[in-house]
């Protein structure tokens, strides 16, 4: 998996469980500036893929968002914030259904 074409944008909490799986861009931030880091590099067309803190969907207008949704390069998800209580698929789960890497076993290996 090339990890440099990867982007993760969100919460701490979200973001550095990223970066220890050697995802190098990653960007704790929210609210305008976290949507304004998301416009800039969907725009920018330079990743395979974007991670959003699913917190972020709903700060987002409809005209963005719609364009998240729309993206083929860059491909678009939001993950649920770790803790966040709500019942939604696991960071574990998604990445492994979404990108192919089962970050359980990452973290035991190297």
């Amino acid at each position: 998996m090339d990890f440099d074409k990867i982007a993760v944008i969100g919460e701490r909490e979200l973001v550095l469980g990223f970066k220890l799986i050697g995802i190098h861009d990653v960007y704790i931030s929210s609210g305008k500036d976290a949507i304004t880091k998301f416009a800039e590099l969907l725009n920018g067309k330079q990743y395979n893929l974007i991670m959003l803190s699913e917190s972020l969907r709903g700060e987002m207008d409809s005209n963005l968002l719609r364009l998240a949704s729309t993206s083929l390069k860059p491909i678009v998800i939001f993950i649920p914030v770790p803790g966040s209580g709500a019942r939604q698929e696991s960071v574990e789960s998604l990445a492994k259904r979404i990108l192919g890497v089962d970050i359980a076993s990452l973290k035991g290996g190297s």
